[in-house]
């Protein structure tokens, strides 16, 4: 199972959309540490592997989706 992320960027016009495989209380807790100011770099990494990195003084809003279910269709696995 995996959550979707979506991240907005301060002075960006679109938003950062992922799936990651941590749950959404793990990722609750990174954007927690980030904003807080505990760490300087929102760091999340993707269900491919590829890591997303927002400086956290850029962040504007952090949407955690629900646990997403397996995608039907015709696509690469």
């Amino acid at each position: 199972m995996s959550v979707e992320v979506k991240i907005g960027v301060q002075h960006a016009p679109r938003e950062i959309a992922l799936e990651s495989g941590q749950s959404a209380e793990d990722v609750e807790k990174t954007v927690a540490e980030a904003l807080s100011g505990k760490i300087e770099l929102l760091t999340l990494v993707d269900d491919r592997g590829r890591k997303v990195i927002v400086p956290a003084d850029r962040i504007a809003y952090v949407e955690i989706g629900a646990p997403a279910a397996r995608k039907v269709g015709f696509g690469a696995i």
